[in-house]
């Protein structure tokens, strides 16, 4: 075949495949593409690389579970702001740390007796969703945090971003802002001089209860966790159940990560689980269970009217299935917050800590 002949089936061919890109992209609902422009183009951002231990196909999506296990989360030094009133036989205080740039505030107790060997235990308090301009710091779950802090922990409670006086904007429930935020908290008080860095436990109600779920998966620095009516149900459920409650607002830009990313809600980018269910998929903490190798509790009141308790009993026998090492109390005709039978549900989270992060004192 003689050069001219090649050149023109060269240029025959290349044509081809313009029209056909062309076809494509102006045709893409033929192709199931079902999504706005805005999440089309960063879709088309996303390369799709490996498989996870699940056997999820995973992405560079910067809210999946296998990005975020990516990411460094340095934590900093905490900082006292405030003093206030001790509790029974522990100091309190209004601290502060970093995360991605921005000053978060939390709550801080300390023991006021003779600190073991290797530091005071740690349970690191992650509360449920209270209206973020509502929050205050020092406020809310006083009887949670005293019934842990008077048992001999320092207790760390992050008020995330956005809440209260912290920076930055909050992240609802489908950001990965708040869990962000805890896994720097995790690694400040690792570096905090009174706490043992090898004996940290972390706690959580409601939406602290999928931040809780969510660090359990990604960190193996935690030793034990406690899940009090998390929202804890499969991606899709818990979008329907709070998908109203996205923020339309970014993060600030001190909020960027290292990479770039403000950590904007992912619906505003991938739609919805139904429209881009693989995305989704990847930032289910249900999907990465496997990972999760130390003990946890699950408590829920079966009267529950804010997460269906239904959501516990899958945790549950999710973990169950895995061989996990897992506890589950459930309330017959109790709320949210399992008030009727707090005393019984408190003194069992604290036996659960005093277990398995003291040893069983």
């Amino acid at each position: 075949m003689s050069k001219s002949k090649l050149l023109l089936i060269i240029v025959i061919i290349g044509f081809l495949i313009v029209l056909l890109y062309v076809f494509i992209s102006k045709n893409n609902s033929l192709f199931g593409n079902k999504l706005g422009s805005s999440v089309s183009n960063i879709a088309e951002k996303i390369t799709q690389k490996q498989t996870d231990g699940g056997g999820l196909i995973t992405s560079d999506n910067p809210y999946s579970i296998p990005y975020l296990r990516k990411q460094d989360y340095p934590g900093s030094e905490i900082v006292t702001e405030q003093t206030l009133s001790p509790g029974s036989n522990y100091d309190k205080y209004i601290t502060s740390y970093r995360s991605e740039g921005l000053k978060i505030y939390a709550l801080m107790t300390i023991p006021t007796g003779e600190k073991p060997k290797g530091g005071w235990p740690v349970i690191i308090f992650n509360h449920g969703y209270i209206p973020p301009a509502q929050y205050r710091t020092a406020e809310r779950y006083e009887e949670y945090v005293d019934a842990f802090a008077r048992n001999g922990y320092i207790v760390f409670k992050s008020d995330y971003r956005g809440n209260g006086n912290s920076e930055g904007t909050p992240t609802g429930h489908f950001g990965p802002g708040y869990t962000i935020d805890v896994l720097n908290a995790l690694s400040s008080i690792k570096k905090y001089k009174d706490a043992n860095p090898q004996k940290i436990g972390m706690w959580g109600h409601s939406l602290g209860g999928a931040v809780t779920l969510n660090s359990m998966v990604l960190s193996k620095d935690i030793k034990a966790g406690s899940i009090w009516a998390g929202t804890v149900g499969p991606i899709d459920q818990e979008f329907r159940n709070w998908g109203g409650n996205l923020s339309s607002q970014r993060s600030t830009p001190s909020g960027t990560n290292s990479q770039g990313v403000n950590h904007q809600n992912p619906i505003q980018q991938f739609g919805s689980p139904e429209q881009n269910p693989q995305v989704w998929a990847s930032m289910d903490p249900l999907n990465y269970l496997q990972a999760i190798n130390v003990p946890v509790e699950i408590q829920q009141g079966l009267a529950d009217e804010e997460v269906n308790p239904k959501v516990s009993q899958n945790l549950y026998d999710k973990l169950k299935a895995l061989g996990k090492t897992v506890d589950y109390y459930t309330y017959p005709g109790d709320n949210h917050n399992i008030s009727i039978h707090f005393n019984t549900a408190i003194q069992r989270s604290v036996d659960f800590f005093n277990k398995y992060l003291k040893g069983g004192e």
